[in-house]
């Protein structure tokens, strides 16, 4: 009698980035089945904003993506799902889950600058960083709500909810309000970092009468997929689906950076910093969060631009492949021949948290080429990588092990200019597919089909900073920290004028 073999079980995760919608299919073990992928913008209607169409980005790539896995799968075998997403954003829908404007996204919208000043004469910058864990700033959720309720009263009075991408997609798969704890540890100054629950007495003074979702952790299962859900995406009713996180912390999950000291560098579209403490620990000037897992703290940072910069400079450079750019950029020395950029194009978060700040190139002459223009684009992002590297280790906790993720670590060059420019070491895992791998892994956990403390990162490459490089990077390092204060004022009165001509 021939033996029977069931086949294994499966788990799938999605993540829902700045320019694209990642899926990906593994057994238990992480062997990788299937992926899928479909790129997206955002909206830029105004300078400093950023938005999207959540229906379409966000639900609509979602089911595509999610219809070509399960061509690939079955989707009977699936026995988890988890989603995450940009974070953390501000989506008002009405009761029944129908949005009444465009989501307004993460720190790279920076429209509520003057809603970031009086809340936080309103409740004390004292008082915000020791109950939120971290200042007021463009990523927080809480000033953007106060933004619409001024500028959109009549959006604001139809809004009965409010999501991140990844709790919105689990309310269209499943039915249910719910956000994990560290999206909402990030929704300042909503909740209470310490009790670990939504600050009440805030919350009616800045969601006024907006239904506040239950919390759960990232693995969490939250529901099941329903009738609809089911119809829509191809996947069987009933799969149980884990809440997920913000993109940044289930990639640094996929990577194994789950330990105190361990520091995920994210080189995506923008360059994000995910380091796990010992013990609970605020600074002003960085982002004291809950990690993924239940329990446990994190210490973020994040920059404006980093990928969409070279992404933007490629498009201005006619459409020339990344590939020819690159070995045009590979070809020029050290320091771009005298170059320097400081990459505040979308004005910048960490460290110098400036809305109105703007792009410079020090230096030009007309011997510079688009490889110096591309290869200092690169070296101005890694000036700035530095910059927070410095300010994390110096003023908050040690750093013992750097992980690099993300698609800028692909070719190599960026990541070799970043080790030179900071001297430090860089280990890059052996899979690169990111988020959504991190969240098949908490979909496992989640359903309990694997340990809570299974790892599925290897290591496979270690970058280490060349010596050759380090006394021009130096020097041009300290030009680089001085560019930003000398040319503020200017910046600041160039950004007024391309505010104005976007005014109504």
């Amino acid at each position: 009698m021939d033996e029977v073999h069931e086949l294994p079980e499966l788990l799938m995760g999605i993540d829902m980035g700045t320019g694209s919608t990642k899926g990906v299919v593994t057994t238990a073990e992480g062997r990788i089945l299937a992926t899928a992928v479909r790129a997206h913008s955002m909206s830029l209607p105004r300078p400093g904003w950023a938005e999207v169409d959540a229906p379409t980005t966000w639900w609509g790539d979602l089911v595509e993506v999610v219809r070509e896995l399960t061509v690939q799968v079955d989707p009977s075998r699936i026995k988890g799902l988890c989603v995450s997403g940009v974070g953390p954003c501000l989506l008002l829908t009405d009761g029944d889950l129908e949005p009444t404007r465009p989501a307004i996204l993460y720190g790279i919208d920076m429209r509520a600058t003057r809603e970031i000043d009086e809340l936080t004469r309103h409740f004390g910058a004292d008082a915000v960083v020791e109950r939120a864990g971290k200042a007021l700033s463009a990523q927080a959720v809480g000033p953007k709500m106060a933004w619409v309720a001024r500028h959109e009263p009549q959006v604001w009075e139809r809004s009965r909810r409010w999501y991140n991408s990844n709790s919105y997609i689990v309310a269209k798969l499943t039915g249910e309000y719910v956000l994990d704890h560290h999206s909402a540890s990030q929704s300042d100054p909503l909740y209470d970092i310490h009790t670990r629950d939504w600050a009440h007495d805030w919350v009616g003074q800045v969601a006024e009468h907006l239904q506040m979702p239950r919390l759960a952790w990232g693995a969490e299962v939250v529901g099941t997929i329903h009738e609809a859900g089911a119809d829509a995406t191809g996947l069987c009713a009933g799969t149980p689906v884990s809440i997920g996180s913000v993109d940044a912390w289930s990639e640094a999950f996929s990577a194994g950076v789950r330990r105190p000291g361990d520091l995920m560098l994210m080189y995506g579209s923008t360059m994000f910093f995910v380091q796990i403490l010992e013990s609970y620990r605020a600074h002003p000037m960085l982002w004291t969060t809950n990690g993924v897992e239940e329990g446990q703290y994190t210490l973020a940072a994040g920059m404006s631009t980093s990928g969409s910069l070279t992404t933007w400079l490629q498009g201005l450079m006619g459409g020339v492949p990344f590939e020819q750019l690159i070995r045009e950029a590979t070809a020029v020395p050290a320091g771009s021949d005298g170059l320097v950029m400081l990459p505040y194009f979308a004005g910048e978060r960490t460290p110098i948290f400036d809305a109105q700040a703007r792009g410079v190139i020090a230096g030009l002459s007309l011997r510079h080429g688009r490889g110096h223009l591309f290869r200092a684009a690169y070296e101005g992002i890694a000036y700035g990588i530095r910059q927070i590297l410095e300010f994390l280790e110096d003023d908050a906790a040690p750093i013992s092990r750097l992980v690099a993720v993300g698609g800028g670590t692909q070719g190599g060059l960026w990541t070799q200019i970043v080790s030179d420019v900071t001297g430090r070491p860089q280990e890059v895992p052996e899979q690169a597919i990111g988020a959504s791998y991190g969240d098949a892994l908490l979909a496992g956990i989640g359903t309990g089909l694997l340990p809570p403390d299974t790892d599925w990162a290897r290591i496979g490459q270690v970058i280490e900073p060349r010596p050759q490089a380090r006394e021009v990077y130096e020097q041009l390092f300290t030009i680089y920290e001085e560019l930003y204060p000398a040319t503020r004022a200017q910046v600041h009165a160039l950004a007024a004028i391309q505010e104005a001509a976007h005014e109504d």
